[in-house]
């Protein structure tokens, strides 16, 4: 999915209904007539699908604008990818029976943990990845982590410190581990789920986003992850690889990276662990054997 980040004032919907008629704006059988809430008098036109933003700007004006955005949708707002638009929306805010679609959690929050985005309240970059990194289970928590940093770039250590800071919160272990797997270079969850393969089945942690340079030593391309010691690497091709002029392009960089020495494993959907693994194994083993002949 695109980048949610606005770069101009909040849309003119979704709109509390109760203010649009106050104001005259709407009459009351125009409202129920050409518009439907998403959550209690929270309304869009009718027949609209809101996006992810919307929702939780709609979520927003359903706290009567004292809640903050937080979670997945705060990271959707900063930028991060690969997040549906019919997430739930979380939300720093004290009323504890939200309508559905809306979480509500009673964090305590810091003044310098919120940021404005385009006049939406939503928490920093590093304490949205504070919260998702000690509430999301599993390697969803990483990928979510790897997605937002891909986006933002946030610091590890500084959401560390919110650890320190927050030393009570649940779920500080589990976000201390997510942070140890966590890798901004992955650019889709399957890169994220590839990466973890391979380290949890011995392999060293693999570099990502790894420049292949030309004759000059300018980058051309960018491997998805790889070690460069063993001239190894392993990509993951998403859908996008079936279009004409994309595969055109891609024939074009494997000849250029294989002249380059690197040994390149691809996978795709429905390729299993295994045989991953085992493709891996072999080209280690043929990295092995070729710098014995050169030796």
């Amino acid at each position: 999915m695109p980048s949610c980040v606005p770069s101009s004032p909040l849309p003119a919907w979704p709109f509390l209904g109760s203010e649009a008629v106050a104001s005259g704006r709407l009459k009351k059988h125009h409202l129920r007539a050409r518009f439907c809430a998403i959550f209690p008098d929270v309304y869009v036109p009718a027949g609209v699908e809101p996006s992810l933003l919307q929702r939780a700007v709609g979520a927003w004006l359903w706290s009567r604008r004292r809640g903050v955005i937080a979670g997945a949708a705060a990271a959707s707002v900063h930028g991060a990818r690969w997040i549906p638009d019919d997430e739930p929306i979380e939300m720093v805010w004290s009323n504890a029976r939200p309508p559905a679609g809306i979480v509500t959690r009673r964090d305590a929050l810091c003044e310098d943990e919120v940021v404005r985005v385009a006049g939406l309240p939503v928490t920093t970059p590093e304490r949205t990845a504070f919260d998702i990194g000690r509430l999301t289970r599993g390697d969803k928590g990483v990928a979510r982590l790897d997605a937002l940093g891909n986006a933002t770039r946030f610091g590890a250590d500084s959401v560390l410190r919110l650890a320190t800071r927050h030393a009570g919160s649940p779920g500080v272990p589990r976000l201390r581990a997510a942070l140890e797997l966590h890798d901004r270079g992955a650019e889709s969850p399957r890169e994220t789920w590839l990466r973890l393969l391979l380290i949890r089945n011995g392999y060293p942690r693999p570099r990502t986003q790894i420049p292949v340079v030309d004759d000059y030593g300018r980058p051309r391309y960018y491997l998805d992850m790889g070690w460069e010691g063993a001239m190894v690497a392993v990509e993951y091709d998403g859908d996008h690889h079936r279009e004409r002029a994309a595969f055109g392009n891609d024939i074009i960089r494997a000849e250029f990276i294989e002249r380059r020495r690197w040994r390149r494993v691809r996978v795709v959907a429905g390729h299993r662990p295994a045989e991953i693994l085992d493709r891996v194994a072999r080209a280690w083993a043929a990295g092995v054997r070729s710098d014995r002949r050169i030796g």
